[in-house]
């Protein structure tokens, strides 16, 4: 599955994920973009300071992963509360046993941690449907960027989103997650829970 390797994204999810009318770049390593445009200085220079140490090491953090891209972690980031957290890197079928509680009406973001290994990644993307009942209420999609290789673990956060509010909203939802790119690699496919309550508790 897509937590032990790469897969190219399902048919059913590109009018989702991708624009039909958006050709990719061909992918390129890093020793061709840092060949590319040498005569030009200030280039070179922003190729340098965006690549870092890959531009000289090949930076491979989990040898043992053949992935360019390993999702770590999502979090659900509310001012003044402790983030809550799903870890991503275990067995990602039980991830719908893990309730996320949420008040309703609250300003929440998304924050997903992630590792870049080997080449750069181009164009990264963030999916999420939510359902109730079986039924769509809500879709984002984020365009996240293009990423180096690094030894860090990089990150990003969604804009601010409001959590639905009222008696009617009150429930369980189902959510599915996709972390894709634009050469339409699954990095990671997930589907996870959250209950919108009248307070935290």
């Amino acid at each position: 599955m897509a937590e032990t390797e790469t897969q190219h994204h399902p048919e059913h999810h590109d009018e989702d994920v991708h624009d039909a009318n958006y050709q990719a770049p061909p992918e390129k390593t890093i020793e061709e973009i840092m060949a590319a445009d040498q005569e030009d200085e200030s280039l070179r220079r922003y190729k340098e300071a965006l690549l870092g140490a890959a531009q000289t090491e090949k930076i491979v953090v989990e040898p043992n992963d053949p992935r360019k891209v390993i999702v770590k972690k999502l979090a659900l980031v509310v001012e003044g509360r402790d983030d809550m957290e799903l870890d991503l890197t275990g067995d990602i079928s039980q991830l719908k046993k893990q309730l996320f509680v949420i008040k309703e009406g609250v300003q929440y973001k998304v924050r997903i941690d992630f590792l870049v290994q080997r080449e750069i990644v181009h164009g990264l993307k963030y999916v999420q449907k939510t359902s109730r009942f079986g039924m769509p209420v809500d879709k984002m999609k984020h365009m996240v960027g293009s990423y180096p290789p690094k030894k860090e673990i990089q990150f990003y956060l969604t804009p601010a989103e409001e959590a639905p509010s009222g008696t009617l909203s009150r429930g369980t939802y189902s959510v599915s997650s996709i972390f894709t790119d634009d050469d339409k690699h699954i990095h990671l496919e997930w589907d996870w829970t959250f209950e919108i309550k009248k307070d935290w508790a």
